[in-house]
């Protein structure tokens, strides 16, 4: 069976690395909040282009501590509307709900699956205070318009950047574009832990010392406590053997991308609507994602012939019981994209070789 990431050959290419980072880590004896924490955090906001990065447990954690934060702050009032792309991963929508705000699920664009701006600029009411915008598959959503948006109805920019590790335009990079952006660093990710994390980037001092608070039993110093905060702190292991890792992001991203491009070229078969290359910037293929009509007969197609499919996302946000209080709601491309996106193999460690076999297959379709 062709996988469709292999999690464990992509990071045997640094077991050295981590072999040695654990037994600094076991040698220090501080095994939360450390230095390999600080590093990583020093080192994913430098990359990022930005003066603050926070460790947190995961990502959506990290959007949830986000609007926290601004609560605490008096950004953000309980009951505020946040615009969010009806075709995300839950998590977008379970961290606003979390935090006593009110999702407003806006329809894609057909062109790139993203967030449609058009729709936002028609829904934006008085109780509208934020985008949380998702930069999905690893490209980026519209920025520059959604940063004009923001500015024009002063509202929070948002950015759910858990997919899009490294990707770039001429404006900066994944993480600084908005007031704030949320990182998850599971392990499927492009730059993926080995084990749960996530990480805030923002430019906000304020912000970040807020949610550094908040990620800590609401502490700035031990046993004083000047909010009512939790337990989200990117483990110190985890830290360390991303910033092993980040330093390979650059290339592995490049790799991703040149495999895109043959796919793009040599795939064929008119049965299948390939991704559009986005107008935002880099597209650093968190997943490849094709379109068919046909999607459930080509993914048990795809099985029968060894080739493991992803699809993101079989069951709309807005379909799915735990939000049933959106079930009514008709946002028919959202259903169509659910009905007919698969996410077919893009990884690091994948040779040409199995990827001229994937596209044989799907022209074979």
């Amino acid at each position: 069976m062709i996988p469709f990431l292999d999690v464990k050959q992509c990071n045997k290419r640094f077991e050295a690395d981590f072999q040695n980072e654990f037994q600094s880590f076991l040698n220090s004896g501080h095994y939360i909040l450390g230095t390999k924490l600080k590093q990583f955090e020093q080192e994913y906001a430098s990359y990022c282009g930005v003066a603050h990065c926070i460790g947190v447990g995961n990502g959506l954690e990290a959007i949830q501590l986000i609007f926290a934060a601004y609560i605490e702050l008096g950004v953000l009032a309980v009951g505020d509307e946040v615009m969010v792309p009806a075709n995300t991963y839950i998590a977008s929508v379970l961290a606003i709900q979390k935090t006593g705000l009110v999702p407003v699920l806006i329809e894609p664009s057909l062109y790139d699956y993203t967030i449609d701006v058009e729709q936002i600029r028609t829904k934006i009411t008085g109780k509208t205070k934020a985008i949380l915008t998702v930069h999905l598959y690893g490209q980026l959503s519209p920025i520059a318009q959604l940063q004009s948006i923001a500015k024009q109805h002063n509202l929070l920019l948002i950015e759910d950047a858990a997919q899009a590790h490294g990707a770039r335009n001429e404006l900066g990079a994944a993480g600084s574009f908005g007031d704030a952006a949320a990182f998850s660093f599971y392990p499927s990710k492009n730059l993926g832990a080995l084990g749960d994390g996530g990480a805030i980037t923002t430019n906000n001092t304020q912000l970040a010392t807020t949610i550094s608070a908040l990620r800590n039993y609401g502490s700035a110093k031990k046993y004083v406590h000047t909010l009512k905060g939790g337990n989200s702190r990117l483990d110190e292991l985890q830290a360390a053997f991303l910033s092993v890792k980040l330093k390979k992001l650059d290339e592995d991203n490049a790799y991703r991308q040149s495999l895109a491009n043959y796919y793009d070229t040599h795939i064929q078969n008119k049965k299948l609507i390939l991704p559009n290359r986005t107008t935002e910037g880099t597209h650093v293929y968190y997943a490849y994602v094709l379109r068919c009509d046909t999607r459930d007969h080509l993914q048990a197609y795809l099985k029968k012939n060894q080739v493991q499919t992803v699809i993101h996302y079989p069951i709309a946000l807005h379909k799915q019981e735990a939000l049933r209080e959106h079930n009514q709601l008709s946002l028919p491309l959202t259903e169509l994209l659910a009905n007919q996106v698969l996410s077919i193999p893009v990884s690091p460690v994948q040779s040409m070789d199995v990827t001229q076999k994937i596209i044989d297959l799907l022209n074979s379709y």
